[in-house]
């Protein structure tokens, strides 16, 4: 189970801001359509991460355990630096993606945006930290979900009263904690 909560907790204070989160805000602004737009989020989400988290878990086979706990002891650690920087979204549109409907649009944009980008990174981090590929999965979708549904339904009212850089310095803190954790030998029985 602390593979879903810590996935689940990390995943939405990282998106707070993200660019998928931008993403988000920027698709219910252009559609004002929540329902295919959040539907294309989830679909989204869970091919991206369940891809990342496959990727994560042969990973953590591959390299052993001695290994693989300095590779995601200084992954958390460089996590926690990264989530600090930052997102901007290209607004350029393509033509042919706004022709596809809202939820295709927001299927694609959402899977290509979410590539190499921080959440994504965390859930192979994540998957290969925990032995539970179904329960990071199903926490990285939802740390996404409660992130990006506020976004979408209520973006405008909300953007400005969310204080960026705090929520992005505790989930900086709790990347150093697990990096720092796992760094010390923390999760030694967790099967890699």
């Amino acid at each position: 189970m602390d593979a879903f909560l810590i996935s689940t907790g990390i995943v939405a204070l990282a998106e707070i801001g993200d660019k998928t989160q931008l993403l988000a805000f920027l698709l219910a602004a252009r559609f004002r359509r929540p329902l295919p737009i959040v539907l294309g989020i989830f679909v989204a989400t869970i091919a991206n991460h369940a891809f990342a988290a496959a990727a994560g878990t042969l990973v953590a086979r591959l390299l052993g355990p001695d290994a693989m706990r300095w590779v995601l002891g200084i992954a958390f650690l460089a996590m926690a630096a990264w989530i600090m920087v930052p997102d901007t979204i290209d607004e350029d549109e393509d033509p042919a993606l706004a022709r596809l409907g809202v939820f295709a649009t927001t299927v694609l944009a959402f899977f290509f945006a979410e590539m190499g980008d921080k959440t994504q990174v965390a859930t192979v981090a994540l998957a290969a930290r925990y032995a539970s590929l179904p329960l990071v999965v199903a926490g990285t979708t939802l740390g996404m979900m409660l992130a990006n549904v506020p976004a979408v339904l209520f973006g405008d009212r909300i953007a400005g009263r969310v204080p960026l850089q705090l929520v992005h310095g505790c989930a900086a803190l709790i990347f150093v904690a697990l990096g720092v954790a796992t760094l010390l030998g923390a999760g030694g029985n967790l099967g890699f």
